[in-house]
Formats: C-alpha cells, sequence, structure tokens
C-alpha cells in the first residue's frame, strides 16, 4: 500500500527542543525532592554547609553521565539506543541480559511510582496519616491503566499533560525556593543564623562523604534518558545537547534553592524526622495551601508514571525488531504507539503493585543498573579505539567516562563491601537465570508453533502491525 510519508505507521520523530528538555525535567525530578531530599543532610552529619556543597557536587557529575550518554543518543539515534550501543559493542548476550533485568526494574519503578502517587492523592483524605492499602492499591491501579491508555494513543496525546506537569513541578519548586530567599532576605536571627555558622557543626569521615554523594547522585539520575527516545528526536545531535544543558542546569538551581529554603525554615533535625519535607514546609510556611501541595505533587507525579512507561516500552520495541523478544513487540498500532509492549509493562507493573513485597525484590535490583552504567561507559572506550572512524557528530570529554565509571563501580561495590548480604548473590543468580530464556529462544532460535499462530490473533485481535521501514538512514541527522 502506498501512502503519504504523514501516514506511515512507524516512530515518528515528535520530540523537538522545548518536549525533549520537559521529557528530560521530568525524569530528573521524582518524588525524591518533595520526600526525601533528608539521606544528604544525614550523611553529612547534618552540616548544612556540606550538604549543599554535595548538592553542587552531584550536579557536575549528572551532568558528566548525560554527556556521555548523549553520544550514544546522536552516533546511534534509535528509540533504545543504549539497548542498541551494548548489543553493537558486547553482542546479543550483554544485550539480551540488559532487556532481562529492565523488563523487571522498569516496571518495578513503575509500581512503585504509581503507589507514591496514590498515596500523595489519599493522603490529605487519611489525616492520621496511615493510608489504608486496599483504597491505595485500586488507584494506584488505576493511574497506572489510565497512563496505559494514554501511552497506546500516540506521543502527541501526553504532549500538553508533560507540558503541563513540568510547568507545575517547576510552579511548585519555585514557590518553595522563592518563599526560602525572602526569608533570607527579611534576616530574622533564626533563619539566617544556621548558614552563618554553615560549616561548624560535626565534619563527616569520607565514608559518609562519599554515601551524602550517593544519595544526591540518586535525586539527579535520570539524565542519560534521552536515549530511549532518541530515535524520537528531530535533529537529535543539535536537540539532545540543547536539552541536557537546559535541563540540568534549571534543574540544579532548582534543587539547591529548594534545600536552602527546606534549611530556612526547618532545623535539619526536623527535616530527618520527616516524612515528607515538602509538607512539614508548607505545614510551617504556608499553612492555607497544606492540603493542595500534596495534589499538586501528585499532579506532577502523574507524569513520571507516564514518561517511565514510554521509556519502558522503547526497550522491549527495539528489543523485538532485534530479534532478541517475539516480533510482536515491534508493533505498532494506528496511533504509532508499541500498544504490546505498552500492554505488557502496565501488566507486569500492575502485578508489582498486587503483590507489593516484590518491590524489596526490585529495590535490590537497582543495584544492577549501577552495573550496565559501568559496562556502557567500557562500551564508549572501546567502540573509540576499535572504530575511531565511526561517524560521531558529537564526542564526550573522556575522563567523563571514567568518572561516571568511577561512580557507578562505587554504587555497586560499596553496598557489597559495608553489608555484604545473601540477596546480593540471588541479584546474580536472577541475572544469569536470562540464560535460560536466552540460549534455546535466540541463540537457538527456537521457533514455538503455537505462538507464532497466537501471534496472528493477537495481530488482528488489537489491529497492529509491523512498523513501514523509516528513511532512517536518510533523515537521521538532515
Amino acid at each position: 500500500i502506498t501512502m503519504d510519508k504523514e501516514k506511515k505507521i512507524q516512530l515518528k520523530r515528535n520530540f523537538g527542543y522545548f518536549r525533549g528538555t520537559s521529557f528530560l525535567i521530568i525524569n530528573i525530578i521524582g518524588a525524591g525532592i518533595f520526600v526525601s531530599p533528608k539521606g544528604v543532610l544525614e550523611y553529612s552529619c547534618m552540616n548544612v554547609g556540606l550538604s549543599l556543597c554535595v548538592w553542587a557536587i552531584c550536579a557536575v557529575l549528572s551532568l558528566t553521565e548525560s554527556l556521555c550518554f548523549a553520544e550514544i543518543g546522536i552516533t546511534f539515534p534509535y528509540s533504545g539506543a543504549h539497548y542498541y550501543f551494548l548489543k553493537r559493542c558486547f553482542g546479543p548476550l550483554i544485550a539480551f541480559l540488559r532487556l532481562w533485568t529492565s523488563l523487571f526494574t522498569g516496571p518495578g519503578i513503575i509500581a512503585t511510582q504509581a503507589l507514591l502517587l496514590a498515596e500523595y492523592s489519599i493522603q490529605p483524605f487519611y489525616p492520621s496519616y496511615l493510608t489504608p492499602k486496599l483504597p491505595k492499591k485500586c488507584l494506584a491501579l488505576a493511574m497506572l491503566w489510565s497512563v496505559g491508555i494514554l501511552n497506546s494513543r500516540g506521543v502527541r496525546e501526553a504532549a500538553w499533560l508533560q507540558m503541563v506537569s513540568t510547568m507545575l513541578k517547576v510552579a511548585i519548586l519555585g514557590l518553595i525556593s522563592l518563599s526560602g530567599v525572602f526569608m533570607l532576605v527579611r534576616g530574622k536571627k533564626e533563619n539566617v543564623e544556621r548558614f552563618q555558622n554553615a560549616f561548624d557543626a560535626e565534619f563527616p569521615d569520607i565514608s559518609q562523604i562519599i554515601e551524602a554523594i550517593f544519595q544526591g547522585y540518586f535525586a539527579f539520575s535520570g539524565g542519560g534518558n534521552l536515549t530511549y527516545i532518541a530515535g524520537e528526536l528531530k535533529k537529535p545531535s543539535k536537540t539532545i545537547p540543547k536539552c541536557i544543558f537546559t535541563a540540568i542546569p534549571l534543574v540544579t538551581v532548582l534543587f539547591l534553592l529548594v534545600n536552602i529554603s527546606y534549611l530556612t525554615v526547618l532545623t535539619p533535625r526536623e527535616i530527618l524526622s520527616s516524612d515528607a519535607v515538602a509538607i512539614t514546609w508548607t505545614d510551617r510556611m504556608i499553612p492555607q495551601l497544606t492540603w493542595i501541595i500534596p495534589f499538586a505533587i501528585s499532579a506532577s507525579l502523574y507524569s513520571n508514571l507516564l514518561v517511565n512507561v514510554l521509556d519502558s516500552t522503547r526497550v522491549t520495541y527495539i528489543a523485538g525488531q532485534q530479534g532478541q523478544l517475539p516480533l510482536l513487540f515491534n508493533t505498532l498500532n494506528i496511533h504509532s504507539s508499541p500498544l504490546i509492549s505498552v500492554l505488557l509493562i502496565v501488566a507486569l507493573a500492575s502485578t508489582v503493585i498486587v503483590l507489593t513485597n516484590l518491590i524489596e525484590l526490585i529495590n535490590n535490583l537497582y543495584f544492577m543498573i549501577s552495573i550496565w552504567t559501568v559496562l556502557t561507559m567500557m562500551g564508549i572506550l572501546k567502540l573509540r579505539y576499535q572504530e575511531p572512524n565511526l561517524h560521531r557528530p558529537y564526542k564526550v570529554f573522556l575522563p567523563f567516562t571514567f568518572i561516571t565509571m568511577a561512580i557507578s563501580l562505587g554504587m555497586v561495590l560499596i553496598p557489597l563491601v559495608k553489608s555484604p548480604k545473601m540477596h546480593y548473590i540471588y541479584v546474580f543468580l536472577f541475572l544469569f537465570s536470562g540464560l535460560l530464556f536466552y540460549i534455546p529462544l535466540v541463540y537457538f532460535k527456537l521457533k514455538l508453533v503455537w505462538f507464532e499462530k497466537m501471534t496472528c490473533y493477537l495481530q488482528l485481535l488489537f489491529n497492529v502491525c509491523i512498523p513501514d521501514v523509516s528513511d532512517e538512514e536518510t533523515e537521521v541527522d538532515t
């Protein structure tokens, strides 16, 4: 069938500079800054000055990691570029194990966010702070499936929501920041004195400072996520660096000002004892807004859910294309959305919400993500050495890859050395259990007749088809 370019069924390059930047801001500003900026303060031994320095260091580290991933997204502008990159550098087995972990960590993160979102939405109705489990789970599932439906309607449907949510996030953080600055300028003694003797508290030892840096680094994570949608960005080689250099400095300024504001209004001890710092802060500063703030936070977190589902589906989509998942996952519906991938991710996340004790397990998988970051950095160095003439419109400054590798290695090794628990062995066992699927289904290309029949029925049922060949090579960077 000949169709004009607009009607082609393929992932379209819909993300320009503004939408790319808002995508990145949503990825970085999660719930952490509203709920638990206390990790940094705690490990800095309540040394106010040092804790602010740690936030600034984390911002620089986050920028270096984002620029490393930028090289990957620009050199290979496909959706799920980091997965494609690992396959190209280290072969299909490593790429499959990366896919295998993301099939569990992705839905795990999404389920955790949906539950958090539900908790914030219900909290104003239960002043005792103990929200009942059943309504929370039902609301989390409803939110999750509504996000699934929005994602299956294509990227454009969700664009306005993404923009509104970014503005809402920045507005809440802006309100907290400006109020804090205002209090400082007024110069009341109790507000100012914490900053006058900022470095006077006891100084933590080096292991605590490293722990504080990890806590802050976690709050900044998500800067490299443009690689998930590199195939949907307009002119990736220009858009990716512009988005990174807009989003990360903006988030850094907001994070620093918000922390200064928390410390102006609350004592370090109050921050450490609070379960949701933003709400404690509002109680103290603007009591009239106490019930609005949880709603505003949950509305802004809704977009995190939306963007995370979008991220996860892109990896399963490209895995279908690369022959590591059934071809069914490489299909799109009439809205150019990978519907089957969306259904898989939402179904897996729903299972995690229902069986919440799985979240414990998935938290242990977090440290797997750091292992993949180390491998990706090695991949950048390996390709530079093996394919020096590969067309790279952007090359990252090489020491940045070593810095990112060092931090990620620390995130893997420090928990292992500090508290060697049995569950780390289980994590490695889980990782290698992926081989049980890889060897028969991918390596030996075992075909299941019944599955192929089912694929035909599912294609008809969901009205999905294999995407048209895009003019990728010709239009990647025109």
